[in-house]
């Protein structure tokens, strides 16, 4: 078997295997980037046989080439080989075996630095949109949860205690306007991913005709990014601020994790889950374990990281491609599979979540949990707030219960328990569906 030489190896030289093995780690992550590398080389070709550097016929011979590659890739037919080292050149050698001569007309005009930032942006914004598929199908269950339970009374908490009465629709709603929020930042990485690389080429652009703005529009870019520099120099920096926003979803996803970790124990148990979401013991025969949210907690802190790795292998670099780069590109993609998976699981989570609503009306038993009301009250038959609080406060053990029911449905400003207009999520549901 013979060697296959780089794409960039001169007739005389050689490479040492051990630096083919240090640096080409990424070919899982390649893999994903096949039908988006693919795309970019498409429309690079259709944009040179515009310009006059491939003929029209070469051009379809190119394009018929390329677009048998994601169907032979999905069959396991076209294969990234290490020594190839990436994407790209598997795919040129792919066009070079096919056609001959035209295929190694393809890479004018290009490097396989504005290649990869075409194809990362191509992925980047197909994932992003199916991130926020994922969380609109979220927040559509988590309003249908909401309102299912809007008036069941519960605890609500400040520094771990009892607080005021709040009720399960409050608390589900808050984490459904949460996402909506989540969603906002989520289509501003999208926004600042929807512009074109393609044709910066080694970040300094080139001598031959390029028409970057009929790629932009080949390629569904919003824009071209214009400096040809700063394409290479925001790699890395674009990758950052996407997890960024994707840690913002899993922020969000962490505190329903910790939420129900908490509330679902032997100590709360004010939520039942169903038994299969849950997990057993090795040695422990009754134990039902709600891992999905404990992985869930720990994933938050992995996409963090990721986020202020791709944050740092940037710094003091001089302007310019650097390899340090590719780093980013697995994390970006690690970040983007974790958010996904778990929007997934809290959706069939919440699915699958019940109130334990026996439970939470025992936690009203402590009266405590009425003096602000108690307080409240005194201000409203004309005590100063602060007289109101001192005699409540100076007086816990003579508080009485009240209904919990009656409690929060009494609240009728906006976005109190008694008046959470769940109704008005349907249409931010709708704004945020993109």
């Amino acid at each position: 078997m013979t060697k296959s030489k780089k794409i960039w190896q001169k007739a005389h030289s050689s490479l040492h295997p051990a630096v083919t093995d240090y640096m080409v780690q990424d070919i899982a992550e390649d893999n994903r980037l096949v039908p988006y590398d693919v795309m970019g080389s498409i429309a690079h070709a259709q944009m040179l046989a515009k310009v006059g550097l491939l003929t029209k016929s070469e051009s379809k011979k190119i394009v018929s080439a390329l677009k048998e590659i994601p169907k032979l890739h999905q069959q396991g037919k076209f294969v990234i080989h290490p020594e190839n080292e990436d994407v790209h050149t598997e795919i040129e050698n792919f066009l070079v075996k096919k056609l001959g001569v035209i295929g190694k007309k393809v890479h004018v005009g290009r490097s396989r630095n504005d290649q990869v930032l075409t194809a990362m942006r191509l992925y980047s914004k197909a994932e992003l949109s199916n991130t926020n598929r994922l969380l609109i199908a979220l927040c559509k269950t988590l309003l249908g949860f909401a309102k299912r339970y809007e008036f069941v009374a519960m605890p609500g908490f400040t520094h771990m205690q009892h607080a005021m009465p709040s009720s399960v629709g409050q608390w589900s709603g808050a984490f459904l306007e949460a996402l909506l929020n989540d969603s906002q930042v989520l289509q501003a990485a999208f926004e600042l991913n929807n512009q074109n690389p393609l044709g910066s080429a080694a970040g300094f652009g080139t001598a031959v005709p390029i028409d970057r703005a009929e790629t932009t529009r080949l390629l569904g870019f919003s824009r071209v990014q214009l400096n040809a520099m700063y394409c290479q120099n925001s790699r890395g920096k674009i990758e950052a601020f996407t997890i960024s926003c994707l840690l913002q979803i899993m922020l969000s996803l962490g505190k329903i994790a910790n939420d129900l970790v908490i509330m679902c124990s032997q100590e709360f148990s004010f939520f039942k889950v169903a038994d299969q979401l849950t997990t057993g013991s090795s040695i422990m025969p009754q134990k039902k374990n709600l891992d999905i949210m404990e992985m869930l907690r720990a994933n938050v802190s992995i996409v963090q990281s990721l986020q202020l790795q791709c944050q740092t292998v940037g710094m003091n670099l001089l302007s310019g491609y650097n390899k340090d780069s590719q780093i980013t590109k697995k994390a970006l993609m690690d970040s983007i599979e974790i958010t996904k998976s778990s929007l997934g699981i809290c959706d069939l989570l919440f699915k699958n979540l019940k109130p334990q609503e026996e439970n939470l009306r025992k936690a009203f038993d402590d009266h405590e949990i009425f003096a602000a009301d108690y307080t409240n009250e005194l201000v409203i038959a004309g005590a100063s707030f602060r007289d109101a609080y001192q005699q409540v406060g100076n007086n816990l053990h003579e508080l009485t219960a009240q209904d919990p029911l009656k409690n929060i449905k009494s609240k009728k400003h906006l976005g109190a328990p008694g008046n959470l207009r769940l109704q008005t999520y349907s249409a931010w549901i709708k704004r945020a569906t993109w």
